[in-house]
C-alpha cells in the first residue's frame, strides 16, 4: 500500500492552490539560481555558501520601478536588507522597510525619499512568487523551508508542511519553525508571518513568536479543507493587509514582542474604518469578549483612521478607562511609528487641543470631558474611539463628550455583555443605533473559549461558615437597585462603604483569620503545586492589610504582596504597604513570571481591570461584586498560559468564593443566560467528567495489570504499549485526568477513585518511563498525582524500567542475567547508553552510539524488528563500544582525540596518529571552538595546518576538514 507523503498530500497542493489565486510558481532549481547559488558545488552547503534569501535581480527591479531616481547598485541594496541583526529587532525593523518607512538617498534632488518594497496602493503592480525547498546555510547551520512565498523577491511568508500520518504533525511542523528561528535567525529575519499545516489544520501566527497560545488556526467556514485556508489566508490581498496594518511591535513589561491580530480583530478594524467613513451612520459598537485583544484592536482602528486619505487629517479621540493607561497607550502608538500622538494631560490641555482644531490622536480619558463647553469642534472627521463604553460614558461624562463634539463619529468598545439593566440597554442604544442588531461587531465569549482566546472559568463556594450571612449580602447588596448593572469599581466601593455589616463580617477578626488558612492551605495544596499563581481580592484596603498580616504568619512574608492605591491621609497600618510607581510596576512585572515571587497578590481594586497575567490561576474572591464589575474581575484569571519547558497548559481559571456570590449567579451576572452560562461554570462538572474518564479508563486500562505491578506486567505493558496510536491515546486520557485530578484534589468525592487512579497512574509511570525520549522527564507527575503514586504503588517493582546499567566490560553480562523480559531489557538498555553519552558528553563516540540506539528503539517500537532482534543490535553496540575503548586505551587517547583519529584513518590520512596529536594541541589551545565563533574559525586554521603536510592536496585537506567538522557538529550537536 502506498503511504502518503509530506510532498504529495500537502505541499505539492500548496503549491498548487497558490498559483490558482496568482502566484508564480518558480521551481527549486530556478530559485537557487536566482538567490545566487554556486551551481558548481555538490554539497547543499557549499552551493548556498553567500546565498541571499532575496530573488535579488526581481527585487532591484522592482525597487527600481517603484523608486525613481533610487541609484543603488543591486548588491549594495541586498548588503543594506541583509544588514538587520538576525532577531526580533532585526525583524521588527525588516517589517518597517516592508512598509516603506526607511529612506534612500535622491542625488538629483539632494534629498532623502522613502524607499518603497511593496507597492500597497496599486497591489496587483508587485510580483508574488512562491517555491519549496527554499535551503539557506549561514556558515554554521543550515536550514531547508519546506514553502516560501515572496513579494518582490522578499520572503514574507514561511509555511511548515507535515504528514497527516505523523503523531502530533503540526506540533512538530511548529518545532521545525522553533529551529530555524534558533539556528539560522537570518533566514527568519525578512519573513513576517509563518504557517504549519498537515492538510487538515491550519496553525498561523508571526516569525519571532512562537510561543504556543500565539499561535492560531485559521478559520474558514469550509473547515478542515486545505483548499480553502491556503486560498483564503494566502490571497495576495490577504497577505498584504497583515504585511501593512496587522502585524505589530509593542513593548510588554519591558520586553519587545510581535503580536498579529486575529480574524476577529481584524474584522472589527475593517468595520470600524467602513463605519467611520459612512456618509450617514456616525455610531458603532464593538462587542468583544475580555481578554481577547480589545486594546490592539481599538489601536490599529486608530491607526488605519489617522493614516485613511479618506479622513482628510483627521482628529482620533482615543478615550480610555483609567489614568494609569495612557502613558501605555502613548507609548504603543508611537511604536507603530505614529507620531502625531498628543496625550491630554488635564482637562485644559484637552479643551486646547480641540479648540485648536489638533490634527492626529489624542489620547485622554473620558473624566476630562467634564463641564467641556458645547460645541466645541463641530469638524465631522473626529473619530472618537471608546474603551470600556458600557461604563465610560453613563452619566453626565457622555453628555459632556456629544455636545462639545457634535459631529463627530463614535465607536464604543466592551469587553462585557451587555446587561439586561436600564444603564446596559442604554450603552445600546448610545452606540448601536445604527445597526438592527445593537453592535457592528461582535465576538463572544463561546467564540472566545473555542478558540482558546480565553479559557473557561470554573467556580467553588468556600465552607458555609465563611460565607456572608444570606440576608446581609441580600439586604446591604444584592437587592439595592443602585447595584445593578454597575459597572465602575469606584462607585462599587461607594455603595460598600454604606454596608456596615457587611463590611464588617467581612473583616472580623476571627474570619479574617480562618479565611487566611484556608486560602493558604488551598493555595499550597491546589494552585502551587501545579506552578500557578493567586489573586486574594479583599472588599477594601484596610483588608487587604489585614489579609497580608494573617497570610505572613502562615505562610513565607515573600509569597503575598498588597496592590493598592495609597493615600497621604492613610493610617500607618496603611502606609506600610504603599507602593512607589516603580516597585508597583517590578510586583506586576515578577508576579507574571514563573517561579518567582510574589505567588499570591493581595487586591481590592487596582488590577482588577486591565492586568494581564496569564501565570494568575487562581482568584479568592472576598469582596461582593456583580455585573460588569464581577465579569471583568474573574476574567483576569482568564487568560492563556502554556510554559513548554515546565509541561504546563492551564486548562481554565478557578474563583474560589467567600462571600457567596456564585450561589445567587442569576443575581450576581444581569446577562443573557447564554452568556453567562459560557463565562463560569460550578466545579462540580469537572467531578463528573473525572468519574465518567475514570469509568472508562479503568475499563480500557487496568485489566493490562493481572499480578501487582510484577516483572510480568511491566514486561505486558511495554509490549502493549509498544504500538505508538494506542501509547498516545493512553497518554491522551491519563494526561486529562491527571489535570481533572489535580484541579478537584483535596475533595472527600475523590475518596473512592484513589486506588484505581493510583493504578492508572503507575501505568503511566511505567509506560512513560520506558518511552520517553529523554533519560529524566521532568514534571513527570503533578506534585499531588506524585505523592498518591508513592503512597500506592511505592513497594511495587517500578524500578526495572528506567534501571541503568553501568557501561562496562561486565554490562552485557549484567544485561542477560537480569531478571525480566527482553522488551524491558531492550527499554534498560538504551536509556543506559543515552544516560552514560549524557554524563560523558565529551566523548563523541558515546553520542553517537546513543543516535544508534535511538535507531534500534525506534525499529522496535514501529515492530520493523523483533525484540530479540533489537536486543542482539543494542548488545553488538555495546561490543564494539568495548573494542573501542580497548584501542583508545592503548593509544592513550581521551574521548574526543580517538574520535579525530578514527576519522582521519577513515580519510585515509597518512601518519594518522601523529597528526592526530598536533591537532589534539590546537583543542587544548581553543577550549571555547564550540560557544565561540572566533575561537572556532581559529581552530579550523590550525587543523588545516595539521593536516596538509601529511595530504599536500589542498583540495583534498580542505574536503577533510569539513568531513571532520561536520561530524563533530553532529556528534556535539553544534
Amino acid at each position: 500500500m502506498a503511504i502518503p507523503t509530506e510532498h504529495k498530500t500537502v505541499q505539492a497542493r500548496i503549491l498548487n492552490y497558490a498559483q490558482d489565486i496568482g502566484w508564480t510558481v518558480v521551481p527549486r532549481a530556478e530559485a537557487e539560481a536566482r538567490r545566487g547559488f554556486d551551481t558548481a558545488q555538490a554539497k547543499p552547503a557549499e552551493r548556498a555558501k553567500g546565498a541571499s534569501p532575496f530573488f535579488v535581480a526581481t527585487l532591484y527591479e522592482q525597487v527600481k520601478a517603484l523608486n525613481p531616481g533610487f541609484g543603488e547598485s543591486a548588491a549594495e541594496l541586498v548588503r543594506r536588507l541583509a544588514s538587520f541583526p538576525p532577531g526580533i529587532r532585526g525583524n521588527r525593523d525588516f517589517l518597517r522597510a516592508l512598509r516603506g518607512q526607511t529612506t534612500f538617498f535622491e542625488p538629483h534632488e539632494v534629498r532623502e525619499r522613502d524607499l518603497q518594497l511593496i507597492d500597497f496602493d496599486f497591489w496587483a503592480g508587485n510580483r508574488f512568487e512562491v517555491t519549496e525547498e527554499f535551503y539557506f546555510h549561514n556558515g554554521r547551520d543550515g536550514n531547508r523551508a519546506d514553502v516560501v512565498f515572496l513579494i518582490n523577491g522578499i520572503p514574507v511568508l514561511v509555511i511548515e508542511c507535515k504528514n497527516a500520518t505523523k503523531d502530533e504533525a503540526i506540533a512538530l511542523g511548529v518545532d521545525q519553525i522553533r529551529r530555524y528561528h534558533a539556528e539560522t535567525p537570518e533566514l527568519m529575519t525578512p519573513p513576517q508571518l509563518f504557517t504549519a499545516t498537515e492538510a487538515i489544520g491550519f496553525v498561523y501566527g508571526v516569525t519571532w513568536n512562537v510561543v504556543r497560545r500565539n499561535l492560531f488556526n485559521w478559520k474558514h467556514e469550509e473547515l478542515g479543507q486545505l483548499e480553502a485556508k491556503v486560498k483564503s489566508f494566502c490571497d495576495r490581498q490577504n497577505l498584504l493587509a497583515f504585511v501593512q496594518h496587522y502585524i505589530l511591535f509593542a513593548e510588554k513589561e519591558s520586553e519587545l514582542q510581535k503580536f498579529v491580530l486575529r480574524q476577529h480583530q481584524t474584522g472589527a478594524v475593517e468595520k470600524v474604518v467602513e463605519r467611520a467613513h459612512h456618509p450617514a451612520k456616525r455610531r458603532g459598537l464593538v462587542w468583544h469578549t475580555q481578554g481577547s485583544g480589545k486594546t490592539f484592536t481599538m489601536i490599529k482602528a486608530a491607526e488605519r483612521l489617522f493614516k485613511a486619505p479618506e479622513s482628510e487629517k483627521p482628529t482620533i479621540l482615543l478615550l480610555i478607562d483609567r489614568n494609569e493607561l495612557e502613558d501605555q497607550m502613548v507609548r504603543n502608538l508611537e511604536a507603530l511609528g505614529l507620531h502625531n500622538v498628543a496625550p491630554a494631560s488635564s482637562i485644559e490641555t484637552l479643551n486646547a487641543l480641540l479648540k485648536d482644531d489638533y490634527r492626529g490622536i489624542i489620547v485622554s480619558t473620558i473624566q476630562k470631558f467634564r463641564d467641556m463647553p458645547a460645541n466645541l469642534n463641530t469638524r465631522r472627521n473626529i473619530y472618537v474611539l471608546i474603551d470600556e463604553a458600557h461604563r465610560t460614558t453613563q452619566g453626565d461624562l457622555g453628555n459632556y463628550l456629544m455636545a462639545g463634539l457634535p459631529n463627530a463619529s463614535y465607536i464604543g468598545f466592551t469587553g462585557t455583555p451587555i446587561d439586561a439593566t436600564a444603564h446596559g440597554k442604554g450603552t445600546f442604544k448610545t452606540f448601536g443605533i445604527d445597526d438592527d442588531k445593537g453592535y457592528l461587531h461582535k465576538y463572544s465569549i463561546r467564540e472566545s473559549i473555542e478558540d482558546r482566546t480565553t479559557l473557561p472559568l470554573f467556580y467553588a463556594l468556600a465552607p458555609n461558615e465563611l460565607l456572608v450571612p444570606t440576608e446581609v449580602m441580600e439586604k446591604e447588596f444584592l437587592a439595592l437597585a443602585e447595584t445593578e448593572g454597575i459597572a465602575d469599581i469606584e462607585e462599587l466601593n461607594r455603595i460598600l462603604e454604606r454596608a456596615v455589616n457587611l463590611r464588617n463580617f467581612l473583616k472580623g477578626q476571627a474570619r479574617i483569620g480562618k479565611v487566611a488558612r484556608y486560602v493558604a492551605e488551598h493555595y499550597r495544596e491546589n494552585v502551587e503545586p501545579l506552578g500557578y499563581k493567586a489573586f486574594l481580592v479583599a472588599v477594601d484596603r484596610e483588608a487587604c492589610a489585614l489579609y497580608k498580616e494573617a497570610l505572613d504568619a502562615i505562610l513565607p512574608p515573600e509569597y503575598s504582596q498588597v496592590v493598592y492605591t495609597g493615600n497621604n491621609n492613610d493610617s500607618q497600618q496603611l502606609k506600610q504597604f504603599h507602593l512607589a510607581s516603580e516597585e508597583e510596576k517590578a510586583v506586576r512585572r515578577q508576579f507574571a513570571k514563573f517561579g518567582t515571587t510574589p505567588k499570591i497578590l493581595i487586591v481590592t481594586e487596582k488590577l482588577l481591570t486591565g492586568y494581564d497575567a496569564p501565570l494568575l490561576y487562581a482568584m479568592y474572591l472576598d469582596k461582593p461584586l456583580r455585573d460588569h464589575t464581577l465579569l471583568q474581575a474573574i476574567a483576569r484569571v482568564n487568560r492563556p498560559y502554556e510554559n513548554e519547558a515546565e509541561e504546563m497548559v492551564k486548562p481554565h481559571g478557578f474563583v474560589l468564593d467567600f462571600v457567596g456570590i456564585f450561589d445567587k449567579l442569576e443575581k450576581a451576572l444581569a446577562f443573557d443566560s447564554d452568556e453567562v452560562s459560557a463565562v463560569v461554570k460550578d466545579i462540580a462538572l469537572l467531578k463528573s467528567l473525572f468519574a465518567s474518564k475514570m469509568a472508562g479508563a479503568t475499563a480500557a486500562y487496568l485489566p493490562l495489570v493481572q499480578h501487582g505491578f510484577n516483572d510480568k506486567d511491566v514486561d505486558g505493558l511495554i509490549e502493549h504499549f509498544r504500538d505508538k496510536d494506542r501509547r498516545k491515546a493512553f497518554f491522551r486520557e491519563y494526561k486529562e485526568l491527571e489535570m481533572l485530578y489535580e484541579i478537584v484534589s483535596p475533595d472527600a468525592f475523590l475518596r473512592p477513585f484513589m486506588a484505581e487512579y493510583g493504578s492508572l497512574s503507575a501505568m503511566y509511570a511505567v509506560v512513560s518511563r520506558a518511552y520517553a525520549k529523554r533519560v529524566y522527564v521532568d514534571r513527570e507527575f503533578q506534585r499531588k498525582t506524585n505523592a498518591l503514586v508513592q503512597q500506592y504503588v511505592d513497594t511495587t517493582p517500578l524500578a526495572p524500567v528506567g534501571e541503568m546499567v553501568q557501561l562496562d566490560e561486565h554490562a552485557i553480562d549484567q544485561i542477560k542475567a537480569r531478571h525480566g523480559g527482553d522488551e524491558t531489557k531492550v527499554i534498560n538498555l538504551v536509556k543506559s547508553i543515552e544516560k552514560t553519552a549524557e554524563d560523558e558528553s565529551d566523548d563523541p563516540f558515546l553520542v553517537g552510539l546513543a543516535d544508534r540506539a535511538d535507531a534500534v528503539l525506534e525499529q522496535f517500537e514501529d515492530r520493523q524488528t523483533t525484540t530479540q532482534g533489537a536486543l542482539a543490535e543494542l548488545i553488538k553496540l555495546l561490543e564494539e563500544n568495548e573494542e573501542r575503548k580497548k584501542l583508545q586505551a592503548e593509544k592513550g587517547f581521551d574521548g574526543l582525540t580517538f574520535f579525530i583519529y578514527r576519522s582521519l584513518l577513515d580519510a585515509q590520512v597518512a601518519e594518522a596518529e601523529t597528526v592526530t596529536r598536533a591537532i589534539r594541541e590546537a583543542f587544548v589551545d581553543l577550549p571555547a571552538w564550540r560557544e565561540s565563533e572566533k575561537a572556532l574559525r581559529d581552530l579550523r586554521n590550525k587543523v588545516t595546518g595539521a593536516i596538509f603536510p601529511a595530504v599536500e592536496d589542498v583540495d583534498k585537506t580542505v574536503a577533510i576538514v569539513d568531513m571532520l567538522f561536520n561530524l563533530l557538529a553532529k556528534a556535539y550537536r553544534i
